[in-house]
């Protein structure tokens, strides 16, 4: 018995057999939830809270520690350094490796052109985002500084507007937070993947950013689409214009946007130039698409195509072949190819260290939320100073009175540390002022300096009262955060890189390879192998290679355009385009059906529907008695899916699905000893393809249908004592026919 318990517990799939207790050696049994509760959540929760997900700042901790440090090394005013020397730098506040801090700079780098407004002024190779191949250069090679906008980043950060915190080794402090003058958040790009979540903030227009707050702290109810026109990547190119869309991103955070290149016709050159593409692609995967298209024959306009980017900037040219419509061949190019691509929105940001999805009227409050704060604590430390000054000055006002007692004071005093108390007794001052009185310069006891001092008196209470009232008026602080949005707007705005394209722009442009309709036999066998061969080669050798025990069970002859629809086993159709196949002899067997169109495990072809318009019936026959009548472009969809669910009913088992154009009449027969014969038209057409028909032969308990097959009309006229005028119908008694496998048409 006690063994049986412990296998069952060795059994369990919530019990780890091989847990280790830390310390202690020993082999203990533990849950795998406490395991992962205790190894996994702390590093999930390290990934999402400190490294992949932005801030309010608009930063990830890397990009914040390494700005940073360069702040700390001069090179926001100073001149450039090697890239080698502030990744080395960066290292004392970033506990990872060199070429992890050194690929955070090339992405803030202006010359990789990934951010609309760069961070760090580059000099040197910095690669290209848009470009796949093109490698950046070693840090030792490159220089860096800081870029001006930077000083937005910065402006009062030593007057405590954020938080510090110890670095990872405590020997430095590193702001959590950059107290940024703009909300560089929806400014710059930021992709990040973290531990079951990620985040992509798209980047917009710094004027219409700054503009849109402005508007949105006047009127919380502000629409945003108003001054927000919608995103600005810096590799430019044209934004489809979906004002539901947009609308979406703005309210919940979450959408897409189509953007597509921007091209030129050299008519001399006979070439497509194409100088702006997706932010979200690059000039190799489009070029690799592009060589793709053309050797399928999609693209049989094309007769070369190149990059020529060079320091002048992107570019690729596409040469045409003559009297080519360059318009119709750049709708092939956007269709067929990245050169019109999506970028998903995903504005996952860390608020107060939970990660959060916002919309971006939800963004901006709170960024207005956290400026506001700055912008409190920055007055609050300047009033603090303030004060501090006037209580100095205070003091040497009350020495004013009586400069020379007070030296009297200091002279006849015999002890150094009894100087400020005698000071503070003399003129009724406290430590502090005594402290400031006693350590003035003996070349600044006159007059003139201390009345030029004690003048400041009245400025600096007046400064203080306005710092007061500033602090008691959230209109007030709203109105400097507003004066500082302009006046960055204005020094560092640019115009759009990203203009606007709308629907109708886009033409419906035929991508199909161009294929020969040559006639075709097309066969099926009831293993489910297909061949399709030309009606030459089946002269030459008409007999049929097929595995053992298998037959064909279906041959249509058809041309190379023909669609071709598989239903399955498990009530599915899988629809292929004839070209498709390559073209085979008798002698071989054939493509396996499952294998070729990746069909699910167990699933097997039980008919095959050949057609070249859609036109046409399908007629399904159940065992329960009843017959659901289709029309075959049920199975056509606009989108030109290969897998369709529900092709059929599945209440009863399917005995036949038999093909027709025009009314014809069907023979059906059970194993009660019943046949009857109907006409198509008794059958009326439903429009969904799994509907279950209607009932056509009326059926005892035990009874089913067993066979079902179109005649012809000479076949009909001698059955014509088992038609039945009106459906339902019982049928005849068929003993004297022919059994079920010897009638043939």
């Amino acid at each position: 018995m006690a063994r049986k318990k412990q296998s069952e517990k060795r059994n369990s799939s919530e019990i780890l057999p091989n847990a280790y207790i830390e310390g202690s050696g020993i082999v203990a049994e533990e849950k795998i939830t406490e395991t992962l509760e205790k190894n996994y959540m702390p590093y999930a929760m390290s990934v999402i809270i400190s490294r992949a997900l932005p801030e309010i700042d608009g930063f990830k901790p890397s990009h914040r520690k390494l700005l940073y440090t360069m702040y700390k090394m001069g090179l926001l005013n100073g001149a450039r350094t090697k890239s080698a020397n502030v990744v080395g730098q960066t290292m004392r506040l970033n506990p990872h490796g060199d070429s992890a801090i050194y690929e955070t700079m090339v992405r803030l780098a202006k010359g990789n052109e990934a951010l609309l407004h760069p961070y760090v002024d580059s000099k040197g190779n910095f690669g290209k985002s848009y470009s796949r191949d093109m490698a950046y250069a070693a840090s030792r090679y490159t220089e860096v500084k800081l870029e001006p906008i930077c000083q937005e980043l910065f402006r009062d950060i030593d007057k405590e507007t954020v938080d510090f915190m110890p670095n990872y080794d405590n020997t430095m402090m590193e702001p959590t937070l950059f107290p940024t003058t703009f909300p560089s958040v929806l400014v710059n790009a930021n992709v990040g993947i973290a531990v079951s979540m990620a985040s992509a903030v798209c980047p917009f227009n710094l004027s219409e950013v700054c503009e849109t707050t402005i508007e949105l702290m006047k009127n919380p109810d502000h629409d945003i689409l108003t001054t927000l026109k919608g995103p600005d990547f810096p590799g430019g190119g044209f934004l489809l214009m979906d004002e539901n869309e947009l609308r979406r991103v703005v309210e919940t955070g979450r959408g897409s946007f189509k953007i597509r290149a921007k091209w030129n016709y050299d008519k001399q050159g006979g070439c497509i130039e194409i100088t702006e593409i997706p932010y979200s692609t690059t000039i190799e995967a489009i070029i690799d698409k592009i060589i793709e298209n053309i050797k399928n024959g999609k693209l049989r306009e094309i007769s070369y195509v190149r990059d020529e980017t060079d320091r002048g900037g992107l570019k690729i040219a596409v040469d045409l072949k003559r009297n080519t419509d360059p318009e119709k061949v750049m709708q092939k190019l956007y269709k067929l190819t990245p050169l019109m691509d999506s970028y998903s929105c995903n504005f996952n940001i860390l608020i107060s260290g939970t990660p959060k999805v916002m919309g971006i009227r939800e963004i901006l409050n709170e960024w207005i939320a956290f400026r506001t704060d700055c912008v409190k604590r920055r007055v609050f430390f300047d009033l603090r100073k303030k004060r501090e000054k006037l209580h100095l000055l205070e003091g040497l006002e009350k020495i004013l009175i009586d400069i020379d007692k007070a030296i009297k004071i200091v002279r006849e005093t015999e002890e150094e540390l009894n100087v400020i108390p005698n000071l503070m007794a003399g003129f009724g001052i406290d430590d502090i002022q005594a402290e400031y009185v006693a350590e003035i310069k003996l070349r600044h006891l006159n007059r003139e300096y201390i009345l030029n001092r004690t003048n400041e008196i009245d400025n600096i209470r007046k400064e203080i009262s306005e710092m007061e009232t500033i602090l008691e008026s959230p209109k007030k602080i709203r109105s400097i955060i507003a004066k500082e949005l302009k006046e960055t707007a204005k020094k560092y705005g640019q115009s759009r890189r990203t203009l606007f394209f709308h629907a109708d722009e886009i033409s419906d442009v035929s991508t199909d390879i161009e294929v020969s309709d040559d006639p075709m036999n097309v066969f099926l066998t009831e293993s489910g192998y297909f061949k399709k061969i030309t009606p030459a080669s089946l002269r030459m050798n008409a007999e049929q290679k097929l595995k053992e025990n298998d037959e064909v069970c279906r041959h249509v002859e058809t041309t190379n355009r023909a669609d071709v629809i598989f239903l399955t086993s498990l009530r599915q159709a899988y629809k292929a385009k004839l070209s498709a196949f390559d073209v085979c002899k008798a002698s071989v067997m054939g493509d396996y059906i499952p294998a070729k169109l990746q069909f699910d495990e167990g699933e097997y072809v039980i008919h095959m529907i050949v057609t070249r318009n859609y036109s046409g019936h399908l007629l399904f026959v159940y065992e329960n008695g009843k017959a659901a009548r289709i029309a075959v472009n049920a199975y056509e969809t606009k989108t030109n899916r290969k897998k369709l669910s529900k092709a059929f009913n599945d209440k009863s088992p399917l005995v036949a699905v038999l093909e027709f154009n025009e009314e014809c009449d069907v023979f059906i027969r059970s194993n009660g000893g019943r046949a009857m014969l109907i006409n198509t038209e008794l059958v009326s057409q439903k429009s969904t393809r799994d509907t279950q028909g209607v009932q056509v032969m009326n059926l005892k308990t035990k009874q089913k249908i067993t066979q079902a097959f179109v005649v012809d009309q000479a076949k009909a006229e001698s059955l014509k004592k088992y038609r039945a005028k009106n459906i339902p119908a019982a049928g005849g008694i068929s003993k004297d026919l022919p059994d079920v496998g010897q009638m043939s048409l």
